[in-house]
């Protein structure tokens, strides 16, 4: 079995003090070579946050992160709160349910975070809610359910 302090680095962000980096440690795989870095930290309210810092490759046409970008945000952020809030191991785990609700506009200028908690937890699913965000301002809204795998 994988497990995630195998393929992650998830250290202390020298740049962001109380950050933690969420990048694989292959940079050629999706997270890193699409997403760029990420970085993680758990809010003193107990939430999760997942922070990623726009290009402008996540941009869209019309100049704003594109909503693809922000979907993919949100996938990782699921496992982020898993790793960081529940019992799993982050690593070897699908999703089996996402629903977004967009909400308003990505600023490409701006960090974007995915602010995440988890609803329940059950010996094989993670219940997660959050919401996309820019300082005050609501990106996106969301809710999934993360099926941990077992070992083979």
């Amino acid at each position: 079995m994988v497990l995630a302090d195998e393929i992650f680095d998830h250290g202390p962000d020298p740049e962001n003090p109380g950050w933690r980096h969420w990048n694989l440690k292959d940079a050629t795989l999706f997270n890193s070579a699409v997403m760029g870095r990420l970085i993680t930290r758990v809010d003193e309210d107990g939430r999760a946050r997942l922070r990623m810092f726009p290009e402008r490759r996540h941009e869209n046409l019309q100049g704003i992160v594109h909503g693809a970008v922000t979907l993919a945000l949100i996938d990782i952020a699921l496992f982020t709160t898993m790793h960081t809030l529940g019992s799993g191991n982050a690593g070897p785990s699908v999703t089996l349910e996402l629903s977004t609700q967009f909400v308003g506009p990505g600023d490409p200028a701006r960090p974007l975070d995915a602010v995440t908690q988890i609803v329940r937890e059950t010996g094989s699913l993670v219940f997660v809610r959050g919401d996309v965000v820019q300082d005050g301002d609501a990106v996106a809204a969301f809710s999934g359910i993360v099926r941990k795998m077992r070992p083979r």
